[in-house]
């Protein structure tokens, strides 16, 4: 798949942890711009630029492949996966190294479907996908913020047309 430049496709043999990762980042990315709707325009054009390419990704294998080619993965898969040398098994069968031509090893799991997945990109998705839902509840404290500003805004500007209203009757 990476050889092929179709990134999309190598999702499937990740870990189970980073594909949840890969598609927690796009719900929570989608969910920040929706609650940026909110804000003043150039806080939102920075939530926009920040969150807009993951957001608006179809699904977590969107996700991986934004992320592969941000990180550089796919060129270093494309690199190193070009020669297998041998795979050697934990005596479980649960885990598998690859060792490639060039003497690197990537890290295999079984996974509960009994595919492979690939370990070697869970942990950097797992903290994206801690840091979006950090962001996301940051944003939506300002989002609230944001919101209750305009409605003492709106208050205070009724208040304000009311009073105007009593002094011009005759």
């Amino acid at each position: 798949a990476f050889a092929a430049g179709r990134t999309q496709d190598a999702f499937a043999y990740t870990e189970t942890e980073a594909q949840w990762a890969s598609y927690t980042l796009r719900d929570n990315r989608k969910q920040a711009l929706e609650r940026a709707a909110s804000f003043p325009p150039s806080e939102r054009a920075r939530v926009e630029a920040d969150y807009k390419t993951v957001a608006l990704c179809m699904d977590g294998a969107d996700v991986f492949a934004h992320y592969a080619a941000a990180r550089k993965w796919d060129q270093r898969m494309r690199k190193d996966l070009s020669g297998v040398d041998h795979v050697e098994r934990d005596a479980t069968g649960e885990r598998a190294t690859v060792v490639t031509a060039k003497g690197t090893r990537y890290t295999f799991r079984k996974r509960d479907n009994g595919i492979w997945g690939m370990t070697m990109f869970t942990a950097d998705l797992m903290s994206e996908a801690a840091r979006s839902a950090q962001d996301l509840r940051m944003l939506q404290s300002a989002a609230d913020d944001y919101a209750r500003r305009a409605t003492v805004k709106a208050q205070a500007q009724a208040q304000a047309d009311s009073g105007a209203e009593l002094h011009r009757q005759p």
